[in-house]
């Protein structure tokens, strides 16, 4: 009788956890069968929707539920708190199973160069991103002195850290803050958050709702200046053919034109304001430069020499997330991301990486929304299974399920389980229930593996 194919994916965000729901909807898995493995360096699975969203955004949070209903089928394990490649290395990957599918994603922040980035008070939006979001490591405070903050970028992310810097901590408190992010966000002296975008409202790459959202708080006013609403021919083509970006020029047109009311933090969006320099006086922040752009008729802006300095404690650039490098794997440093072919990992002389795929971010870079994934798996998927099912895939040396648990427990791995993540997730409930709130996210990593039983 054929065993099953057994598949390890390195990485369980959504990213990896819709390969798995690939693999399980095909027909390998009626004949002869899949066995899934997730390894995920955190003692948590879920990735970036659980160390990545904001805390504010149970919307989102409730992917979590179809993932859920992947992780749960018998034919799938999680092992959590494993490292790649410090636990585990591609080379023992492939003793274990026929194939591999790396699904790390993109946790860092893309550079910025320009002078004066490396200033104290100058941060990487992920850097607070992860700060708020509980990650087990980073530090467990964050300096919030400034009372005006710049926010550079015009992407979700950028929306996401001008909101958490411009509510208060009271607001969030309902949502699954650790009380060590409470904290830190009741000192928070933010009266003022500045978005600055060096092009137009059509070229804003935020969603319409999470756009919207901003306007919610009885605490945030949010300002546009009535002369950053521009367009030309590329920007009207832009909204004709994009619904998005079209309900995103009207809101911003409709914020432009009316009174500015008293809520007390106050949200400026800005455009056509191109980061040149952050400035500094004795190796701190102190302000910011930036050069007005125009449009140039195709949607693009240039430059118009005319620059501005603005007053600033902090500058927090969002500019996008960049994937680690995977070690043994090849690596584009340019876009950050794993060489493929159809989700097959190609090596420099343009040869497939036997059994060795991509799918996610760590594949096509951070763009997209968290559905976009879905798309990328299945083709991944496929091109695995049909190299399979034509016998392009050497058979694993110990494909028995046991031999990872006992590889993994001889190397004195704390691993955590999908089991153990039902316990930290109730141990979680159980924190908030006395405050009335959903849970009470753990922050450190030796209390998860704690609670998971690892």
């Amino acid at each position: 009788m054929p065993r099953p194919v057994r598949v390890a994916i390195v990485g369980a965000g959504p990213a990896g956890i819709y390969a798995a729901d690939a693999l399980l909807k095909s027909a390998a898995a009626v004949d002869p069968g899949v066995s899934i493995d997730i390894f995920e360096r955190m003692p948590a699975p879920f990735g970036l929707i659980r160390y990545g969203v904001a805390p504010d955004h149970p919307r989102i949070k409730g992917i979590i539920t179809a993932l859920h209903q992947v992780l749960d089928k018998p034919q799938v394990r999680l092992f959590g708190n494993v490292d790649y490649p410090g636990d585990i290395s591609l080379d023992d990957l492939r003793a274990f199973y026929d194939a591999v599918i790396f699904s790390t994603g993109a946790t860092a922040d893309r550079a910025l160069s320009i002078p004066g980035i490396d200033l104290k008070g100058s941060y990487g939006a992920a850097d607070f991103v992860s700060w708020y979001d509980g990650h087990p490591d980073v530090p467990r405070t964050w300096p919030l002195e400034a009372e005006k903050v710049a926010v550079l970028g015009v992407g979700n992310v950028a929306l996401d850290v001008a909101r958490i810097l411009a509510k208060t901590a009271d607001e969030l408190l309902p949502t699954e803050i650790p009380a060590n992010v409470h904290d830190g966000l009741k000192a928070n002296k933010a009266l003022e958050v500045h978005v600055f975008g060096r092009r137009g409202p059509a070229q804003a790459k935020f969603s319409p709702m999470e756009l919207r959202e901003l306007d919610h708080s009885p605490n945030i006013e949010v300002i546009v200046d009535p002369e950053d609403i521009d367009y030309d021919e590329g920007s009207i083509a832009t909204r004709r053919g994009n619904k998005q970006a079209d309900m995103v020029a009207k809101t911003l047109e409709n914020w432009a034109i009316r009174d500015v009311g008293d809520r007390p933090h106050k949200l400026f969006l800005h455009f056509f304001e191109s980061p040149a320099e952050l400035l500094g006086e004795d190796g701190e922040v102190v302000g910011l430069r930036t050069e007005r752009t125009e449009l140039d008729g195709t949607g693009n802006v240039k430059g118009t020499g005319q620059f501005k300095d603005w007053d600033f404690g902090a500058v927090y650039r969002a500019v996008g997330y960049l994937s680690d490098e995977l070690p043994k794997l090849p690596w584009d440093a340019a876009s950050g991301t794993v060489p493929d072919e159809a989700g097959r990992v190609i090596d420099e002389s343009g040869e497939h990486l036997t059994s060795t795929y991509v799918t996610g971010w760590i594949r096509r870079g951070p763009v997209g929304l968290i559905g976009h994934t879905k798309g990328d798996a299945n083709e991944t998927v496929a091109s695995l299974l049909d190299d399979h099912a034509n016998g392009r895939l050497p058979a694993p040396v110990s494909p028995a399920p046991e031999a990872v648990e006992e590889f993994l427990s001889e190397r004195r791995v704390r691993f955590t389980t999908w089991e153990g993540w039902y316990r930290l997730d109730a141990a979680e409930k159980a924190l908030g229930e006395p405050q009335g709130r959903e849970r009470v996210k753990i922050v450190e990593r030796d209390e998860m593996l704690d609670a998971s039983g690892a």
